[in-house]
């Protein structure tokens, strides 16, 4: 737990789950992923209003990334003794996003604008999703060295995928190795939920801060999907904002299943997959980002 060995293995395996062709098609897709990552900056901000120091702060504002594996890495090396809270917060919020996303979805965008139909992608070649991670680690090595464990093994196991070659593994990757490692780091954390650190004022402070960022990073999605449905003149509907949220691939499916209450015709689900992917990425840079300021 204390190597952070945890994050790095689930995000091996999301990354062998997680198709990006999505975002590889449609580019503009990461916008609305990084404008999903609001919600870390305002929480982070909120939890310096409230007193927290500034390593605190960090920990609790990646919770608005909607990835728990970058917010128990994150905490791991900032706020330790906030890892029980920060992990049951992040998890509690994922979890629950087909109930806290659909009501800001209606408030803020406009049923016209939900019914919005949306071309098919273009398909993407294998050699385009090969390349694809391997640009980014060397990116991301380049620019972000803090953050290279997290991404790196994300992109290993999405090549693991794309190569064709390593099925296997691949396998591996998704399942068996997933779920060990799903149950370890559940009683690690677990194990270091006493009453001491848990039952405490600061962990329903985490709780309300945690609920506003994940707010807020569905919002600011919206938000710039509004945006690009203006400049596009009615090409993309802005519900596929909401999904820049990383809970892959959850946060996608919200998209969807609004967005066919509203047009029973809509299939949103693979162009919301763009940003969702998209926010993996967003929330594991914001995560590298707090770590070369406060680490």
């Amino acid at each position: 737990m204390k190597t952070g060995l945890y994050p790095s293995l689930i995000f091996m395996g999301v990354g062998a789950s997680t198709d990006f062709g999505p975002m590889i098609a449609n580019p503009k897709s990461m916008i609305l992923g990084a404008a999903a990552q609001l919600g870390v900056y305002i929480a982070f901000v909120g939890a310096i209003a409230l007193g927290m120091p500034a390593n605190e702060a960090a920990s609790i504002g990646i919770i608005g990334g909607a990835d728990g594996p970058t917010a128990i890495w994150l905490t791991k090396a900032l706020a330790p003794n906030l890892l029980a809270p920060i992990a049951v917060a992040a998890y509690s919020y994922m979890a629950l996003i087909p109930l806290i996303q659909p009501p800001i979805m209606k408030l803020i965008v406009p049923k016209h604008e939900r019914e919005i139909k949306m071309e098919q992608l273009r398909t993407v070649s294998k050699t385009e999703k090969i390349i694809f991670p391997i640009m980014v680690t060397i990116v991301t090595c380049l620019l972000l060295p803090s953050v290279a464990p997290l991404l790196g093994c994300l992109m290993f196991g999405n090549l693991l995928k794309e190569t064709g070659v390593t099925e296997r593994l691949s396998d591996t990757v998704q399942n068996a190795l997933m779920n060990i490692v799903t149950v370890c780091l559940s009683i690690s954390v677990g194990a270091t939920a006493t009453y001491s650190n848990f039952l405490t004022v600061k962990t329903l402070m985490i709780v309300g801060l945690g609920l506003a960022a994940f707010a807020c990073a569905t919002a600011g999605g919206l938000v710039f999907g509004r945006i690009m449905c203006k400049l596009t003149h009615g090409k993309i509907n802005p519900l596929i904002g909401s999904a820049g949220v990383s809970a892959v691939p959850m946060a996608a499916r919200v998209a969807q299943v609004q967005g066919q209450k509203d047009n029973p015709s809509n299939f949103l689900l693979m162009h919301a997959m763009g940003p969702n992917v998209a926010g993996v990425i967003g929330s594991a840079v914001a995560a590298g980002f707090l770590m070369a300021m406060f680490g």
